[in-house]
């Protein structure tokens, strides 16, 4: 292992020692290399490779602190993981995106508030009003795909399975789109299958809502075979837009229907 390598290391293990905590400020350079027992240059290569995975962050002036090791931001690396695996063959990335998302459907249906079922809803109201026009505006239906799924994977209740979900699921958008675009009735078939996935949540049917989201996601597995190899494809315009949530206030009302 290099000086680096200890590093990282060692403060990892302050961290789960508890040691130092999310917030808390790295001490001075010169005392914390001498406690380490590296050199100065070799604690800045191993606090950037630290701030590079999400667990310190710098700030100018003021010094170094944890971060507040947000499991999302932790688990963005393994998105280049997913990026390279992809390249190959995509279908692996989908079907690992059916098994986590089926899951969360699972677990979000004994979880999921009024609200957000509220929010749910809203979002396919407008999903609906977009498929029955024409032209459709594909990028806002993903953008409304992105958030649907987004509020179920925030409330599964374990962190771990967000940040997973969402690593492989910013992967997919260049898919998703393509087959918007190309697929005749696709999005038709998207919205009805949220409308499905929507009612299992609000029924409180965890067996059920993860069916449907098996369902959903089969399906638009089965549509990889026509996506192109090459640039013909869309990129991922909407992956991270802060627009892809819900384009207006939710209403206060109980969870009756989409």
């Amino acid at each position: 292992m290099s000086r680096t390598d200890d590093v990282v290391d060692s403060i990892k293990r302050m961290i789960l020692d508890g040691v130092l905590r999310p917030g808390d400020r790295l001490p001075v350079e010169k005392d914390l290399a001498d406690s380490l027992g590296v050199s100065r240059g070799a604690l800045r290569e191993g606090v950037s490779a630290l701030s590079i995975l999400g667990i310190v962050s710098t700030r100018q002036g003021d010094g170094t602190y944890i971060t507040n090791l947000d499991a999302t931001q932790l688990l963005a690396p393994m998105g280049f993981v997913v990026d390279l695996h992809g390249q190959g063959d995509p279908r692996h990335v989908y079907t690992v995106r059916r098994l986590l998302e089926s899951e969360a459907a699972r677990l979000a249906a004994a979880r999921i508030t009024d609200e957000a079922l509220c929010q749910a809803r809203d979002l396919l109201g407008e999903s609906a009003r977009i498929v029955d026009e024409a032209p459709h505006d594909h990028e806002r239906l993903i953008e409304i795909d992105i958030a649907f799924h987004r509020i179920i994977a925030a409330h599964t209740g374990n962190p771990v399975l967000i940040g997973l979900i969402e690593a492989f699921a910013r992967r997919t958008v260049r898919g998703r789109l393509w087959r918007s675009l190309h697929e005749e009735g696709a999005d038709r078939r998207t919205h009805d299958e949220h409308v499905a996935i929507w009612a299992a949540l609000a029924a409180r049917d965890s067996e059920r809502a993860r069916i449907r989201m098996a369902n959903h996601l089969i399906g638009v597995e089965e549509s990889l075979h026509r996506l192109p190899d090459d640039g013909d494809a869309p990129s991922e315009p909407v992956a991270d837009r802060p627009s892809a949530t819900p384009n207006r206030q939710t209403r206060s009302r109980g969870a009756e229907g989409p």
